[in-house]
């Protein structure tokens, strides 16, 4: 991929008027051999006349003069970069003038003291400024948080070479870890025109020039920077600096936490790209906040296509610091169906990284399905072949990534058998499924069927012994299972909506417990694309959620679970009655059971309970609350 457009950028050299934009702004475009555009040349004349009767202008009649320069600055992107003079007082005005292009743009702020500008402002012939207004652009200046500050007290020749430097010569955005991930994010980086530095350890014999052997493998990375020393990849970044660390969650986080702070500056962000347990990331977010660094903790999903294509991004922790690299988040991430980032703004603290682990649980039990699922076709006596043309089939009702990839796996040879039938039938787990089922205790909330798919894994893991007690019992062969693979089907609709009930039910009550006020619309809409449980029941959950954080209440679902729930029960019996085992499928049975009981054995507990333990009960006679017990001897 050609990437001379990492070289194209807007830079806008801001300030109040008097401060030496214009003088600034041409001394560069000179030295950079780029072309200069004074923003004071596009007022349409009813501002020039407003200024010139001493009236300040609006932001009315503010709007169509940015909307102008950003055009300017779009339609010169196409050809070369370009410097554009422009007060850009306010956070909004820069919004506007950014539109579209904000990886693109570069904000340059001359700043100095009111005196200082009055002076000048006087001084200076024919400018249709009066040096009276000067007081309300001070007024309204809101100081930009990620722009290049000079001081107009330095002379203009010391301030170009600051800007050179600064902001010419330095990386945008670090990468610190070139794992699989890591590198896939580089690439997306730098396919999306940023200019990045990427950090790789340094371990003789073991890891040595991983960064520049990576750079020189792609063509896309020719202008990324690449180290394997700290201290020169921090100073490589622009202040304030954002770096991403791709790197092993756990104490790993903690130790490249240490080994950067020594080289970091206040307002300095660091983003934790990994699969973080979110009661780490509140500790590390506290912590570096005593530093005066920021700290954001972002959930990342999609594998290692997804992150070079477009990932989900989940990003929490402190709102000011996202907006200093939303601009790189959103750009790399996938698009929903309407072309907006899959990456949001999540929540405070640890946020990002709690819906990620529950993300993974839910895909857990989406995996696990699918697995059930391909077991009682075969039960069926479907072969790989027959297994991959009937999930290809449902894709019309019950379309996701994993059942497109599960379609594939069926269909994918090795010699004359299937691959499938030759991986041996022990399934790993990185930790998110035990901590998603930790989360889900400790909170309260019964998220079944993640524990169900999680022990399944454990289950598997036994396979010497699961070989030694196959022999001690009997299994049960029938030569006909009494299902249709449509029964199949809608089992699996059926269970795939009490799953995604079970998830985000678990993040709602998570929000409500920490006062994170997660937005579960927003979060399903980022979960739309780019990331491993993308599918069109999440597409139809957006809109969901928007009037309810109970999927079970929602009139459509009602519908389609009163539909499948007859084929889910016939096909659990049947399993059941074969010996094939179902754990998620049966489970979600149970669970929906549960879920919709009236009146539950929960009573009896409670007697037994307050029998051995004198814990007590309430009564349905009594309404007050109150506790009561009895001796029942």
């Amino acid at each position: 991929m050609n990437n001379t457009r990492t070289l194209k950028k807007v830079i806008f050299i801001m300030g109040v008027s008097g401060c030496g934009k214009s003088t600034i702004g041409k001394l560069l475009s000179e030295g950079l051999k780029i072309p200069f555009f004074d923003g004071d040349d596009f007022h349409p004349e009813s501002n020039v006349a407003k200024m010139s009767s001493g009236q300040a202008l609006n932001d009315d009649d503010r709007q169509g003069w940015l909307e102008t320069l950003n055009d300017l600055g779009k339609k010169q992107l196409t050809k070369d970069s370009c410097v554009i003079v422009c007060s850009a007082l306010k956070q909004k005005y820069r919004d506007i003038l950014s539109r579209n292009i904000q990886s693109e743009t570069k904000w340059v702020h001359l700043s100095g003291s009111f005196e200082q500008i009055f002076e000048r402002v006087n001084s200076r012939p024919n400018h249709f400024m009066p040096s009276e207004l000067l007081k309300s652009q001070f007024d309204i200046l809101e100081n930009p948080e990620d722009a290049l500050q000079i001081d107009i007290s330095l002379t203009p020749e010391h301030i170009i070479k600051t800007i050179k430097q600064k902001l010419m010569n330095t990386s945008e955005f670090g990468l610190f870890g070139l794992g699989v991930m890591g590198k896939s994010l580089c690439r997306n980086l730098a396919n999306n025109g940023f200019k990045i530095s990427m950090f790789n350890r340094h371990v003789d014999g073991v890891e040595e020039d991983v960064a520049k052997n990576f750079k020189a493998e792609y063509s896309e990375l020719s202008q990324a920077e690449a180290f394997d020393d700290i201290s020169t990849f921090v100073n490589s970044l622009q202040q304030p600096r954002r770096i991403m660390l791709m790197v092993n969650a756990g104490k790993t986080i903690d130790y490249v936490i240490e080994d950067l702070l020594p080289h970091l500056s206040e307002k300095d962000i660091l983003i934790d790209g990994g699969n973080s347990n979110y009661v780490k990331t509140k500790e590390r977010c506290d912590y570096l906040k005593t530093k005066g660094i920021h700290f954001i903790g972002a959930g990342v999903s999609g594998g290692e296509e997804g992150a070079l294509k477009g990932p989900s991004i989940m990003p929490s922790g402190d709102f000011e610091a996202y907006n200093n690299v939303k601009v790189f988040l959103e750009k790399i991430s996938a698009k929903d169906q309407n072309g907006l980032p899959c990456c949001t703004y999540v929540g405070p603290e640890g946020s990002g990284h709690f819906i990620k682990m529950v993300h993974n649980g839910i895909e857990y039990v989406e995996m696990q399905l699918l697995a059930e699922v391909s077991t009682i076709l075969e039960n069926l006596g479907q072969n790989p072949d027959d297994i991959a043309n009937t999930l290809e089939n449902w894709k019309d009702t019950a379309s996701s990534y994993l059942l497109e990839i599960t379609t594939a796996i069926f269909r994918k040879k090795e010699g004359d058998d299937w691959l499938v039938n030759k991986i041996l039938d022990k399934a790993g787990n990185k930790g998110t499924g035990n901590w998603t089922t930790i989360a889900s205790a400790q909170l309260g909330v019964p998220s079944t069927l993640i524990a169900s798919a999680l022990f399944s894994r454990y289950i598997s893991f036994y396979k010497e012994e699961r070989i030694h007690l196959n022999k001690n019992f009997k299994t049960i062969i029938s030569s006909e299972m009494n299902v249709t693979t449509n029964d199949v089907l809608e089992a699996y609709q059926f269970a795939r909506i009490i799953n995604h009930y079970q998830g985000f039910k678990l993040i709602a009550e998570a929000s409500n417990k920490f006062s994170w006020n997660l937005n579960l619309s927003e979060i399903s809409r980022i979960w739309t694309n780019g990331c491993i449980i993308r599918s069109t029941l999440m597409e139809d959950l957006v809109e969901v959620f928007k009037n309810t954080t109970n999927i079970l209440t929602n009139p459509q679902l009602i519908d389609l679970v009163n539909q499948y729930k007859p084929s889910a029960k016939k096909v659990v019996s049947q399993c059941i009655l074969n010996d094939i085992t179902t754990p998620a499928l049966g489970e979600a049975v149970q669970f929906f059971n549960g879920i919709t009981t009236k009146y539950t054995s929960a009573n009896i507990i409670q007697a037994q309970r307050d029998y051995f333990g004198a814990h007590t009960y309430q009564r349905l006679d009594d309404t007050s609350g109150k506790s009561h017990h009895t001796n029942w001897n």
